[in-house]
């Protein structure tokens, strides 16, 4: 176990281990390293070892114990510092090792520790022993706690099968009244099922009895659904025929009467006010008549803004309603906001209809004011100034769409002035006849 390295006589340095050392020794050793650890100088450390110089003891021993464990067996310099380190802080425990004898009341895992780190003669036979002891003690505590383990075993074992016993007693009582309500439930189900073989029987014989009702009955409601359906649907064609018969009437005798009597004023007096203004005398038919030509049209509303006049200048709006039969449409929130937006909007209303009403007397000329129905919180309370007709959008319904409307309720060749600056309302109305006319000249006509 123990071989000689050329030592002398007394000195353990020659002695070799010749197995691993001991758990419980190893853990000492660590410890021992790492208290005298911080009692060098980094110079005295090993190169490996300095990084762990400014670290605590117990961390030193976590995070470098295989470090400083591994320098302690190769480095004999460092291995010498840390044995001079213990035995100032150990003498007692030095001095016996050294005179060959252990303490008894010391701890044989400290003493082979001590042993390991000093190397005094005969320390392998110190660490071996340790270990034997250690190993020794580790194996009767394991025995202790095997025998200890097996008498709570062999406890709950003896519980077990007393309480065995007893759940085994009450199962075989719970059984055998099983067994009982089992039989009496067995009779009830040959009783009960001979009664539900007699109901099955009843059910069909009814079944089959309803089903041939019903079919009868599903024949009969058939036929009287396709006889009514036939009814409604001649009734539905009679009345749609009778209502388109009464619209044709109604429409024809009203809109398309008041359509063609408005365009034929608009035409009378068109050309009576094309021979005034021409002041020509009655001529007889001449030869040149009766050639197949496009002769000059009258003028239409279109043609007025070719008069030399600005399209922002009020007199243009004079000559527009000058036209016979000319109908001023005013998209009337557009108008108001362009030229008093500070007002309460019933003021505006108020003040733009007065206006209107004065120039409808002063030009004769048809005026129709619209309004958004969208801006109302309630119904307006407004009796409608002489000579205009006012009108506010239904919901769902802008006031541009409504103005849309008027325009295109008109007959062709009217002339329908309508004031909006709306480019949308401009566009709309000029693409279906209408004069567009800017709110801002309407303004200034006004004022």
């Amino acid at each position: 176990m123990v071989e000689s390295a050329g030592g002398g006589p007394g000195d353990g340095t020659a002695e070799v281990l010749d197995r691993p050392l001991p758990d419980g020794v190893r853990r000492r050793v660590v410890a021992i390293v790492s208290d005298c650890f911080g009692k060098l100088t980094v110079a005295e450390l090993p190169s490996q070892l300095r990084q762990y110089a400014r670290f605590t003891p117990n961390r030193r021993a976590k995070f470098a114990g295989n470090a400083m464990a591994a320098a302690l067996e190769t480095d004999t310099l460092f291995r010498q510092r840390i044995g001079e380190k213990f035995r100032a802080a150990q003498p007692e425990l030095a001095g016996a090792l050294d005179s060959g004898s252990a303490p008894a009341a010391v701890d044989p895992l400290d003493v082979a520790a001590a042993a390991y780190v000093l190397r005094p003669a005969g320390w392998v036979k110190l660490v071996t022993a340790a270990g034997e002891e250690a190993q020794r003690a580790d194996a009767e505590r394991a025995d202790e706690e095997s025998r200890a383990e097996l008498e709570r075993l062999r406890a709950e074992l003896e519980r077990a099968r007393d309480h065995t016993r007893a759940e085994t007693e009450r199962l075989r009582t719970e059984l055998e009244s099983a067994k009982r309500d089992l039989e009496s439930l067995h009779r009830k189900l040959r009783s009960a099922q001979s009664d539900v073989r007699r109901g099955e029987a009843a059910l069909r014989k009814a079944q089959g009895e309803m089903d041939a009702v019903r079919a009868e009955a599903h024949t009969r409601v058939s036929a009287a659904e396709s006889e009514s359906r036939r009814l409604k649907a001649r009734l539905g064609e009679a009345e749609a025929a009778l209502e388109a018969t009464r619209k044709a009437a109604r429409e024809g005798r009203s809109v398309e009467d008041m359509r063609v009597r408005l365009l034929l004023d608009t035409l009378l007096e068109a050309t009576q006010g094309l021979r005034r203004e021409l002041a020509l005398p009655p001529v007889s038919v001449r030869p040149a008549e009766t050639v197949d030509a496009v002769e000059p049209g009258r003028m239409t509303p279109k043609d007025i803004a070719a008069r030399a006049l600005s399209e922002h200048d009020p007199a243009i709006l004079d000559q527009l309603l000058a036209l016979p039969q000319a109908h001023l449409v005013v998209d009337g929130y557009n108008v108001t906001k362009t030229g008093y937006p500070q007002m309460p909007l019933e003021k505006q209303r108020l003040r733009l209809l007065g206006q209107l009403s004065a120039l409808a007397a002063q030009t004769g000329a048809e005026v129709t004011c619209v309004f958004d129905g969208a801006e109302l919180a309630a119904p307006v309370l407004l009796a409608p100034p002489r000579g205009v007709r006012v009108l506010f959008s239904k919901p769902g319904v802008t006031a541009d769409e409504l103005i849309r409307q008027l325009v295109r309720a008109e007959p062709p060749g009217r002339p329908v002035i309508v004031a909006s600056t709306d480019r949308e309302v401009a566009d709309g109305v000029a693409r279906a006849g209408a004069r567009p006319v800017a709110s801002a000249v309407l303004l200034k006509r006004l004022s």
